[in-house]
């Protein structure tokens, strides 16, 4: 009992601090004029690749920008296009698995055959293609990547429907006459939503990957917007000399994925409460 105890209290510390990480990562991304104490496009060239210091808290770029700012800046690009992107994959496909779940046959058959040849690419390297051919902007790159996680929203949400049309909530509906539209809508989306909800946080983390990798290849945001895949890149010259300029950006993408992705398993076992006792 102890022993369990003291599990429950580690595991809550832990999810405290998770939750106090992404809140910290929302705050930044949605008051960012509160948080940076400069601009993120000021440029002082006297003050170029200045390790932290007071005035600058994290040192500066080769223009003498200020890395704190635009790290709480870059922020506000994460957050828009990891929800922006994964809210639009999941408004594609979310009804595409239901509805390939609930009919069954050759349209489930058809439907899912169109998805696995979309998971089949790489999401880099699809999402490469499709940037390289309709340029490189915000709206390109969250459009780009809901296309690239659609289909997973898809996989899983047919997968879902396939295990609840056995249950005997959705067989009673059925036997008073409920129509396939309220069936789907009002019985069996409900019970997707918490693996939808997982699949989701899991799935901003891998939008903020993709959107770094994208700015850092210059194919993602366009500057000079704040970008911490940007700031990256511009960083790599600068490793020996300023190795702070790379370590911020860095550890930002790391720190941020982090946090969601534990996030998401928190949210796993808040849906499952067997994997919590495991």
């Amino acid at each position: 009992m102890r022993a369990e105890g003291q599990g429950r209290r580690r595991r809550l510390g832990w999810n405290g601090l998770v939750g106090l990480g992404n809140a910290l990562f929302l705050a930044m991304a949605l008051l960012p004029g509160l948080i940076a104490p400069h601009s993120p496009y000021e440029q002082h060239p006297q003050d170029a690749l200045q390790p932290p210091s007071r005035t600058y808290p994290l040192g500066t770029d080769q223009f003498g920008r200020d890395i704190f700012s635009r790290l709480v800046f870059g922020s506000r690009i994460a957050v828009v296009v990891g929800v922006g992107s994964i809210a639009l994959a999941m408004v594609v496909g979310v009804p595409i698995g239901l509805v390939a779940g609930y009919g069954g046959g050759r349209l489930d058959a058809v439907i899912m055959r169109l998805q696995d040849a979309l998971l089949s690419f790489p999401p880099v390297l699809l999402a490469l293609l499709i940037i390289a051919g309709f340029g490189a902007s915000t709206l390109n790159v969250v459009l780009t990547i809901a296309f690239v996680y659609a289909p997973r929203f898809a996989r899983l949400v047919r997968g879902s429907v396939l295990n609840i049309m056995t249950r005997e909530f959705v067989l009673s509906s059925q036997a008073v006459g409920a129509s396939p539209v309220r069936l789907m809508l009002r019985v069996i989306l409900p019970n997707t939503l918490a693996p939808i909800t997982v699949q989701a946080t899991l799935g901003m983390a891998v939008a903020i990957l993709i959107e770094s990798g994208l700015s850092y290849l210059g194919l993602g945001i366009l500057p000079p917007t704040a970008s911490w895949g940007h700031m990256l890149q511009h960083a790599q010259s600068y490793i020996h000399r300023a190795p702070w300029f790379v370590l911020a950006p860095g550890a930002s993408i790391f720190l941020a994925v982090l946090c969601l992705n534990l996030a998401g398993d928190w949210l796993r076992e808040w849906a499952d409460p067997k994997l919590g006792a495991a």
